[in-house]
């Protein structure tokens, strides 16, 4: 039976004592809930209307297909049939896939972290009959351990407050719901000292390395995450500035991340984050999203170095997504279970014996290096990671460095041959417009940087899959936001929009089809049109007219994944000065200063803003090139590290008259090169060899550095 199936398969043919309503969902995690003795229902008018109806309290839980807690919880309340029967007694009972509705879990993780100080997955949150929570908290166990009561516990002391003090519980919830409005206020963050300087961006680097660990990479304590926006905006901080701590850190995050076992060293791609502070254990989930945005700064990574340690790790982990995670008929799924067979981490670890068995001579060599030990590195198992460097091991074992690395990558292909005869994760096999869209940009970097068209072939691929199959609308530009077996649901949200627009910004500059401009700027228009806020200043993550929520929020913090706020107000000053658009260059500028504060004192929250200051600091550049050789004059520039540049290139054929950018640059059978910095442009150059020699003699005279 397919992997992809496979959740399905045994939900649909084998014999369960119970079922809820659940099973009419397509969410693979909603599914897996699906035989709960919980009675489950999915977010929606039935549930909400019978807990109004009924005047009984609503249990929320939020989690998703991929994630280990969320399966033990199950596994230890869910599944068991009293603590149910409590549960469908007191509460209606909610399952929430926080990949489909990142709405609603955005509103009831801010309760939760207002009422705790912490949040994380699984999310369980009591409301009032009217949504609102006033009580919640994560991963809860059957037992009072870890200095937490048992989840029995808690729903029958919950059970119990609100059929004793119903009105202290309404009144909690009310006050809880203005605490959640007020979050949305970001007045305080704004920037009022006017224009963005150097020494804004220098303490912007610096509140950044006060975090950094300058042995194992990173930022911050265990657990680690990839934090690959920080990373991203200290690559762009050497490139405009020269600092070596700025790069050394970057460069060493990136390389202890792929050294570790946060890294798939067998089969390629990158787990959510790692358990400790080596990057050593992970929780083993692969998220589509995580993929996109490590290959998006490799990409950037390998421009600056040249190092093909990078190259090798974007070839990679590109290859596992393209195995494991590509539908036949286009788009990508969301992500890979941490558990098989019940155990996490399972299809990935090792023990010595095995690898012993499998490699056979070549096995005391590969043990060394990557750490496979009798004992094991990680509970009794081995996950395998990097410890020395290739060249390094190769001198202290008297082994040519050639030798060593083909035996160590003929020996990963027998592992892996070996491992894809386990019993595999489940794969959450839904399709999310957004984390699609971010994977296409990533393409796009990948193939501009390793000179690889395959890479944004593929890319164009995916943008045409997406755009036929989220389609809400056949004449108009709403869209979906998730897909699966052949239907798309939920309206878009904010994010999805703007990593769409962003794509499409990126598949122009590689490929040179100005059509996704046009295209770009059509869903610029809806968004505005329908996300953004006058009152806040900002887009809004759900649409206008969305009813089902009991706020309306501004989501501003770059995490895991960018914020929608921060990558509109990129593709805003970008396709402002492609179109000559001034309202939309100052409502970039707008976007940007209200959060300027927060990003100087919180980079790490705020990598992308962070980025806007310093791109906003040196000023975008503009290389146009008009003629009938830009392609060739193109992928040389591709090649260049320009994280402030804007690349358009056209021969003149097709209808460019409504980009301003393109005005005046066009002379019949020349080709012509212009280097521009916002919209003063140096006159234009028909030699590429000197323009493209010339990069740096140019770049950023003007500066205010004061």
């Amino acid at each position: 039976m397919p992997l992809l199936y496979f959740s399905v398969y045994t939900i649909t043919t084998m014999p369960h004592k119970f079922t809820n309503s659940l099973i009419h969902e397509s969410s693979p995690y909603l599914l897996q809930h699906a035989h709960n003795p919980v009675n489950w229902y999915a977010w929606g008018s039935e549930a909400l209307q019978k807990a109004k109806a009924e005047n009984k309290l609503i249990l929320v839980s939020i989690g998703y297909a991929a994630c280990h807690w969320c399966h033990v919880m199950e596994r230890e309340s869910f599944e068991n049939e009293t603590v149910a029967e409590k549960m469908n007694l007191y509460f209606i009972n909610i399952k929430i896939d926080r990949e489909e509705r990142p709405d609603l879990d955005h509103i009831y993780m801010d309760a939760v972290q207002a009422i705790s100080g912490s949040g994380g997955w699984p999310l369980n949150v009591f409301l009032t009959p009217d949504a609102k929570p006033f009580y919640g908290g994560t991963y809860f166990p059957p037992v009072q351990a870890y200095n937490r009561s048992s989840w029995t516990e808690v729903i029958t002391a919950v059970n119990r407050s609100w059929n004793q003090k119903p009105g202290e519980i309404e009144a909690q919830a009310e006050n809880l719901l203005q605490h959640l409005k007020q979050s949305s206020n970001f007045e305080n963050l704004k920037i009022t000292d006017g224009l963005f300087t150097l020494n804004h961006c220098n303490e912007i680097t610096a509140n950044i390395l006060k975090q950094a660990d300058t042995v194992w990479g990173g930022f911050g304590k265990a657990p680690k995450f990839p934090q690959t926006l920080t990373t991203q905006y200290l690559l762009q901080f050497y490139h405009y500035t020269k600092n070596e701590e700025a790069l050394n850190q970057a460069l060493l995050s990136l390389d202890k991340m792929i050294d570790g076992g946060i890294y798939d060293h067998a089969g390629g791609g990158f787990a959510r984050y790692s358990t400790d502070a080596e990057w050593l254990a992970p929780h083993f989930e692969k998220m589509l999203y995580d993929n996109a945005l490590v290959i998006n700064v490799l990409s950037d990574a390998y421009l600056i170095t040249k190092n093909e340690k990078y190259a090798i790790v974007i070839n990679h982990t590109i290859a596992f997504l393209i195995r494991e995670m590509h539908h036949k008929n286009g788009g990508f799924f969301a992500a890979l279970d941490a558990d098989s067979e019940g155990e996490e981490g399972k299809f990935y670890v090792w023990s010595k014996t095995e690898i012993d068995a499998i490699l056979e001579d070549d096995a005391a060599v590969f043990c060394a290096f990557y750490d496979v030990t009798q004992n094991g590195n990680w509970e009794g198992s081995n996950i395998l990671r990097i410890l020395k460097e290739p060249a390094l091991f190769a001198k202290d074992h008297n082994i040519d460095l050639a030798v060593l690395q083909s035996k160590l990558t003929e020996c990963l292909k027998k592992l892996l041959h070996k491992r894809n005869k386990r019993l595999r994760p489940l794969t959450d096999d839904k399709i999310l417009l957004g984390w699609n869209a971010l994977l296409i940009t990533a393409l796009c970097k990948a193939g501009a940087a390793l000179n690889k068209t395959h890479y944004v072939e593929l890319g164009e691929n995916t943008m045409q899959f997406l755009m036929t199959a989220f389609k809400a609308e056949s004449n108009g530009a709403a869209m979906h936001h998730t897909y699966k077996d052949s239907i798309a649901k939920y309206p878009a949200f904010l994010d999805d929009y703007a990593y769409m627009i962003q794509a499409c910004i990126q598949l122009q500059e590689v490929t040179s089809n100005l059509n996704y401009l046009n295209t770009a700027a059509i869903l610029t228009n809806y968004v505005t049109e329908n996300f953004y806020d006058e009152k806040s200043g900002f887009y809004q993550y759900t649409h206008k007219n969305q009813q089902d929520v009991i706020l309306r929020k501004s989501e501003v913090y770059d995490g895991a994944t960018p914020s929608g706020n921060s990558i509109m107000a990129e593709n805003l000053n970008y396709l402002g000065m492609v179109f000559g658009n001034s309202k939309w260059n100052t409502l970039a500028n707008s976007l940007i200063k209200r959060l300027g504060n927060a990003a100087i004192k919180y980079p790490t929250s705020f990598g992308v803003w962070a980025s806007l200051i310093l791109k906003n600091t040196f000023g975008l550049q503009q290389l146009i090139i008009t003629g009938n050789d830009f392609a060739a004059i193109k992928n040389r520039i591709l090649c260049y590290y320009l994280p402030g540049r804007m690349l358009l290139c056209s021969n003149g054929q097709s209808a460019v008259t409504h980009i301003g950018l393109f005005k005046e640059k066009f002379e019949e059978g020349q080709n012509r090169l212009f280097w521009c910095r916002q919209y003063e442009c140096l006159p234009p150059f028909t030699n590429a060899d000197f323009f493209i020699n010339n990069f740096e003699k140019w770049n950023y005279s003007g500066i205010n550095s004061q």
